[in-house]
């Protein structure tokens, strides 16, 4: 029975299996509240707590704050249960892992283990893991899925056995398409619905993902965003996500764009725009007229680079044009009439005429303005004008570097290399990796017909890329290879090197493979400033390939032209690109095609009949897949000897039921750190050598060094993340003066020895674990293993002068204590340096955000008390904390409620 607390529920329609209910937002506006004028991107957060009010995890107070939503917020914190999850493979298998041991701690306390599931729709996408090793052949597809099963056939037998053993999980396998692209293509469903009483209640789809590119479903008009791998558990087991009630700042789009301008150079530009105006942690919702002048793939490239412009969200309503769209990639009729009924029926169907909502600050763009661009070389928010290419890469070489420049002295502006065995010399600038890749533009048809007929017209007048250039073309999905081969443009693509390599991420997230060894040599030899060109969302040093250092983002017709060219240095909006056939010159105008061009492809070459027929029955088409043994039934079969893939012991002291709060007492420093320590500092990433503790540990496993892969493969083995907490190079703990990385004092024999041997010498002797920290704690990128890890050290309590958000609610997940200053006090001032004791006095009653006493005594015995606050902010999370995290308390409710079943 649904509490309908506000009386909301009212009947949308009625069908021959029942009738259709839906939380009435206009219920609010008969209180008095302006629910008319909120941003579209409120309302969908407010219906979710007016239908999931219950006076516990989500209260009637909640209901009102929303309701009372204004242009300038106070900081309140509100909760948000979206209707479904989303996993990419990199991130998804330690969520997996974690369900997979809450079964086997379900068993142990005689519960069934069947009743571990998600409780809400889950699906995993694997597309992270494989790499450009081939690339120019036929075989290059083919070769490279052989490559990525070998390398990850431990963790895929692992997913295997989760597609078969859980409900509400889906899988789809290795090589159909990156997970953004397939959930905006097939997974998304618009409104989504559930039993209710005697009907089935709907309402709007929305989810929050594993990965921080979610945002791209934005575009669709279904509200979603990234988040971390505790908070995404935490949703599966239907518990909500906490967050600060947001501002908005309302996008105005006015205006059509220009000839030859595409969907990439308005997401460059609007990144731009809104990485200058400061939109971190806001929402942004896009509105105008100019709308009606974008097609929704065009919206979801923008939305899509939500992280790159630093928002939560870049949100576009739902209008006809989704409607449209729905219809155009397989949605059923039914499917599309309700999501049409039920935006109109609730004010969250916008049209040209819609009063503009009321928004906390505006921008505006005219799509008349915007031209041909790229963006870099290091940042995705840095745009440069197609025509200015040239001029701002020269000026780049020469800047410093703290300007995101090079910094190369005159003298080294000549510097060649020669390409082994060919004679070829390349320079700075020379492009010598052209990539059509990720999310953000391959769900595009517009911009991949349109590299399709570059490639079209190259070959027609006998233009090649140029032979120190990897080329690559990664689709987004299945379908896109079934247009472009009806468009007769593959075959194009495939002559100048932009064979099909892959169906996944590949090079827009570092998985670009190597380039040829002779391609390395030329660049050293001149150490060379090396660019690549790709059609991704991100281009920080590094990220590419480790020996390019330039990197620029662009429409994939312009990869494809760079690649003809085959340098950024060159003015390629007016100069020559190549010698025709017949020996006339080439200019970019002769290649690239008309607005007109473009459509008439879309028009004959796609339909919805290549959607349903790629999607039907996705999950199982993977023969290789299929064929992957799967060991386990409802259990896992955990192997003791595995390196990648191990039960957690986050449930082992389940037994003794839900723990009183009680001191923590005689507790040592672990760590002790400044200000703005992140959670890239605190979460294993990245590589590691073989004398860190993670590589002891695999050495002595058996694994070669070569074999140690990432920590972010590993992240399915507690035994190697734990080694590598704390351990980043970077690092500065000030109770290991003198040192950098991973390192601390063991003031049990005053050695300085690894943060992670010292917690095993404490634990030895069941001594509880302290970090000290300053401003801004765990700031950063969302990573569960910071939270995770910190608890499987032994760290029971942190205290801070102030957390990020996120990872203070992550560590009130894992069940550890976060307390802060009071009234600006720091470690320093109150003379704390690391090597006291500390015991905290914590009441049984425990409440949020109450005043904790801790005496500290030195190292001479004289003790003194001070005054903390319980960072536990709300009556769930001393819940949480009771139990010992989110997990633990799901998992005592799941055998609680099947107790009273059988009794």
């Amino acid at each position: 029975m649904a509490q309908n607390l506000f009386g909301a529920r009212e009947v949308l329609s009625e069908t021959e299996s029942g009738k259709v209910y839906y939380y009435k937002l206009d219920k609010l506006t008969e209180r008095g509240f302006n629910v008319a004028r909120l941003p579209f991107s409120v309302k969908v957060l407010l219906e979710s707590v007016l239908r999931e009010a219950n006076d516990y995890d989500v209260r009637q107070e909640d209901v009102l704050n929303l309701a009372n939503w204004k242009p300038v917020n106070e900081e309140i914190e509100i909760p948000f249960k979206p209707a479904r999850v989303i996993l990419q493979d990199f991130t998804g298998v330690p969520a997996v892992v974690d369900l997979a041991a809450m079964r086997t701690a379900m068993v142990a306390l005689g519960g069934d283990p069947k009743k571990i599931n998600p409780l809400i729709p889950v699906d995993l996408v694997i597309d992270h893991s494989v790499q450009v090793d081939e690339y120019g052949t036929d075989l290059a597809l083919l070769n490279n899925m052989a490559l990525e099963f070998e390398r990850n056939n431990e963790r895929y037998e692992f997913l295997r056995w989760g597609q078969q053993a859980f409900d509400n999980f889906g899988v789809v396998p290795p090589a159909s398409g990156i997970i953004h692209q397939v959930n905006i293509e097939y997974l998304a469903k618009g409104v989504m619905s559930r039993p209710e009483d005697d009907g089935m209640v709907v309402y709007p789809d929305s989810l929050v993902g594993t990965d921080s590119h979610t945002t791209m479903i934005n575009g669709l008009g279904i509200v979603g965003w990234g988040v971390g791998g505790i908070e995404a558990e935490a949703v599966m087991l239907g518990q909500p996500i906490y967050m600060l009630m947001p501002d908005v700042v309302g996008f105005k789009v006015t205006g059509k764009p220009a000839e030859g301008v595409t969907a990439t150079d308005i997401a460059l530009t609007v990144t731009e725009m809104l990485r200058k105006a400061g939109v971190v942690g806001k929402f942004v919702e896009f509105y105008g007229a100019g709308l009606s002048n974008m097609t929704l793939p065009d919206r979801a490239t923008i939305a899509n680079m939500a992280p790159e412009y630093g928002a939560t969200m870049g949100f576009f309503p739902v209008d006809d044009e989704a409607l449209r769209y729905l219809r155009r990639t397989g949605r059923l009729p039914d499917e599309v009439e309700l999501v049409e009924t039920y935006c109109k029926a609730q004010g969250l169907f916008r049209t040209d005429e819609t009063p503009d909502p009321i928004f906390s600050s505006m921008i505006e763009l005219d799509l008349a303005s915007v031209v041909p661009s790229l963006s870099g070389p290091k940042r995705p928010q840095d745009r440069v004008a197609l025509t200015d290419m040239q001029p701002v890469f020269g000026e780049a070489l020469v800047a410093p570097i703290k300007n995101r420049g090079f910094e190369l002295p005159a003298e080294a502006l000549g510097n060649k290399g020669t390409i082994t065995g060919t004679g070829h010399q390349i320079g700075h600038g020379s492009v010598v990796l052209a990539a059509i890749t990720s999310c953000t533009n391959t769900s595009n048809p517009s911009v991949l017909i349109a590299a399709g007929l570059v490639a079209k017209k190259a070959v027609e007048l006998g233009l090649d890329s140029k032979p120190w250039v990897k080329t690559s073309l990664a689709p987004g999905s299945r379908v896109v290879t079934e247009y472009l081969e009806t468009a007769g443009l593959q075959t194009y693509l495939d002559q100048i090197g932009f064979n099909t390599v892959g169906y996944g991420c590949t090079t827009c997230i570092g998985n670009s493979g190597p380039l040829p060894e002779a391609t390395v040599d030329a660049i050293k030899e001149g150490d060379l400033v090396a660019a690549s060109v790709l059609s991704g969302n991100r281009n920080f040093e590094g990220r590419i390939n480790p020996h390019i250092r330039a990197n620029y983002l662009a429409s994939p017709p312009l990869v494809v032209a760079y690649a003809l060219a085959g340098t950024v240095d060159i003015d390629l909006a007016t100069g020559v690109i190549g010698t025709s056939k017949d020996g006339y010159p080439v200019y970019l105008k002769d290649l690239w095609p008309s607005n007109a061009e473009i459509q008439q492809v879309m028009d004959t070459a796609i339909n919805a009949e290549m959607f349903k027929k790629i999607y039907d029955g996705i999950e199982q088409s993977n023969a290789q897949w299929n064929a992957i043994p799967v060991s386990g039934g409802d259990l896992y079969d955990w192997q003791e000897d595995s390196t990648y893939i191990q039960n957690p012991p986050f449930f082992d002291d389940l037994a003794g039921g839900v723990r009183e709060v009680s001191d923590i007492a005689s507790a040592r420093v672990l760590v002790k750190v400044a200000d703005s320590v992140t959670t890239d500092h605190i979460s294993p990433a990245g590589a590691f050598g073989a004398s860190s503790p993670a590589g002891i540990f695999l050495t002595e496993s058996g694994v070669p060094q070569k074999d140690f892969n990432s920590y972010g493969s590993r992240r399915g083995n507690d035994r190697v993340m734990t080694r590598g907490t704390f351990a980043n190079i970077r690092l500065k703990n000030q109770l290991a003066p003198g040192t950098e990385g991973g390192y601390t004092t063991n003031f049990l024999n005053g050695e300085v020895t690894s943060i992670y041997d010292a917690s095993v010498a404490y634990k030895a002797q069941n001594i509880p674990l302290v970090v000290l920290a300053g401003k801004d704690y765990g700031m950063g990128s969302s990573r569960d293993w910071a939270a995770k890890g910190t608890f499987l050290l032994g760290v029971k309590a942190v205290i801070a002068e102030s957390f990020e958000r996120i990872h203070r609610s992550n560590l009130v997940g894992m069940g550890v204590l976060p307390l802060m200053y009071k009234d600006g006090q720091t470690a320093d001032g109150l003379g704390l340096t690391g090597e006291e004791t500390f015991h905290f006095h914590l009441p049984a009653t425990l409440k949020p955000r109450e005043d904790v006493r801790v005496t500290v005594t030195d190292l001479k015995g004289a003790s003194r008390d001070i005054v903390v606050q319980c960072r536990i902010d709300t009556p769930v999370e001393v819940d949480y904390y009771k139990n010992g995290g989110i997990l633990q308390t799901v998992l005592r409710s799941i055998l609680k409620k099947g107790e009273t079943a059988q009794a």
